[in-house]
């Protein structure tokens, strides 16, 4: 099975493409750039390095979210397009799951997290058993201080990983003291080959009703809903 994985869901722009679990290319920059006019000269670099044609692909992966809305959409819109115009299957992976399974091998807890602003992160609650990813709890988005009190419980280690770790380790060390760690530098990074591995096993989606994980109304879309009350059931955003 031949993939491509694509990974816009923050800062981070990742692209890879495997073949049967091996990686053979991948592009990962780490600079504020904007990803839509980036996304898919990138994609066509990387295809054109590894001298594989569109339509020997088998498979579309995508980080579905959480992250940034931007950033979900443009690689949401890309993705979608490929699979429905080269006619390949679709496949989403959770955007902190990617990040968690850069911590292989580990035997803590481990906690993946994006800022979401305000004292507020998206994240989840992730452990390897038997030399398999598991995920503890389902994605959230919650204060830094209110998911550290909820890890308390574990009284286990866990093991904070992402770039935006250095903004609320404090609050974790305030709460968890000798029971948080810090993931090492070099896995705080998504990187699209992790996410292309983790895709061969995710079922195939339905291209034109896949909608990214957002966990979170825009602020836009909170205002609107907050203004129009009798059309709270409605859509704000079109589905792409």
């Amino acid at each position: 099975m031949r993939i491509l994985a694509i990974d816009t869901s923050n800062e981070v722009m990742s692209i890879a493409v495997l073949e049967n679990q091996t990686m053979i290319g991948e592009l990962t920059t780490n600079v504020k750039r904007n990803h839509s006019e980036r996304l898919m000269p990138a994609i066509d670099e990387l295809m054109k390095d590894v001298s594989w044609q569109p339509e020997e692909l088998d498979r579309i992966a995508i980080a579905k979210g959480p992250g940034s809305y931007t950033g979900l959409r443009i690689g949401a819109t890309i993705a979608k397009t490929l699979a429905w115009t080269l006619q390949k299957e679709l496949t989403g992976v959770s955007s902190l799951k990617v990040l968690a399974a850069n911590r292989i091998p580990s035997s803590s807890y481990i906690v993946p997290l994006f800022d979401a602003r305000r004292g507020n992160i998206y994240t989840g609650l992730y452990r390897y058993e038997a030399g398999e990813l598991k995920q503890v709890e389902p994605d959230t988005h919650i204060s830094a201080e209110r998911w550290a009190r909820h890890l308390l419980r574990l009284d286990e280690p866990v093991e904070l990983i992402g770039q935006d770790t250095a903004k609320h380790i404090e609050t974790f060390r305030e709460v968890l003291g000798d029971n948080v760690r810090v993931a090492p530098q070099k896995d705080h990074i998504p990187r699209a080959s992790v996410l292309g591995w983790l895709a061969f096993d995710e079922q195939p989606l339905d291209v034109h009703t896949f909608t990214p994980d957002y966990l979170k109304l825009a602020e836009a879309e909170e205002k609107w809903r907050k203004a129009h009350p009798e059309d709270a059931g409605g859509e704000y955003v079109e589905k792409i």
